[in-house]
């Protein structure tokens, strides 16, 4: 009898937070698989099963396409480059330097600035002719440039947006598995005669794999769910080359009102996320060493 309270007692704990897991995440995905193999709803027309038709349209849709392979390319260029800038500036403010408080706060500044007011700074930065982008191309002589505007430049321009923002999130993670080293590692290494670069390679890299995997889910889920920086900045253009999955998700939603259509678009991001997590546990976990 004491075990069978110890469990209803276990339960009952776990019950608030299974109860919030179930409505906000389970609940949603199972409603979003169900709608998605209905017709969209119009007035005199109630919602009829279709099966896959969704899922075929999805296939023929270029702007789908489009908007995953637009999505691909965004995350290769975000997801390597903000850690490796994390790593960096973790390293930088974890050493023994003046200000590095200062520097602290610098790097974190941008992750605790609302998307919408990072957006609007940067469009300004990126304004055609009078930006602070196109000052300093002109004071170089370089001939003026619609950054946003441009199918060259609109992508890349919101990569280095995006990088801006999380790097310095993803600093605080690794500052604070740097700091939980065992500091005579260092002193170990710096009797033997070891370089930095060299304890930093054998020593500290892999010490911070698991900070590692943690942040590389993160990013991943935060390169297929940029929405804000879109809507401000380019509404998914010029021609979708900025149109990224859940954007496309959201115009299809709530701009034309295609529920259906969207739930099956939805279903496909959550598959591509499942699987990206997967093969990043399956790949990475063997290679991670907890202390």
């Amino acid at each position: 009898m004491n075990r069978l309270s110890v469990h209803i007692h276990g339960w009952l704990l776990l019950l608030p937070a299974a109860v919030l897991l179930a409505l906000f995440t389970h609940y949603p995905a199972a409603a979003t698989l169900y709608h998605s193999f209905f017709s969209n709803a119009r007035k005199g027309h109630p919602s009829a099963w279709v099966g896959l038709d969704n899922y075929r349209v999805m296939m023929d849709d270029p702007v789908f396409w489009q908007s995953l392979a637009n999505n691909l390319w965004f995350a290769l260029g975000t997801i390597p480059l903000s850690i490796a800038l994390a790593i960096l500036m973790a390293v930088w403010v974890n050493g023994r330097i003046r200000g590095k408080t200062l520097l602290r706060i610098a790097f974190f500044t941008p992750t605790v600035l609302p998307m919408i007011a990072v957006a609007n700074i940067w469009l300004f930065f990126y304004t055609p002719q009078y930006g602070l982008l196109e000052q300093l191309t002109g004071l170089l002589g370089l001939p003026s440039h619609n950054w946003l505007g441009s199918r060259d430049t609109a992508l890349a321009c919101l990569i280095v947006v995006t990088i801006w923002k999380e790097a310095g999130f993803f600093m605080i993670f690794y500052l604070a598995a740097l700091q939980s080293m065992a500091p005579n590692l260092a002193e170990a290494a710096a009797i033997e005669g070891a370089s930095r670069w060299y304890f930093f390679r054998r020593v500290t890299f892999p010490l911070l794999m698991p900070t590692t995997l943690f942040v590389l889910v993160n990013a991943v889920i935060n390169s297929f769910r940029l929405v804000d920086h879109i809507v401000v900045m380019t509404r998914g253009g010029p021609d979708n080359a900025t149109s990224l999955l859940l954007y496309y998700i959201y115009d299809v939603g709530f701009k034309f009102w295609d529920l259906a259509y969207a739930s099956a678009l939805t279903m496909a991001l959550l598959v591509i996320l499942g699987l990206l997590a997967f093969g990043q546990y399956l790949f990475l976990e063997k290679r991670t060493h907890y202390q």
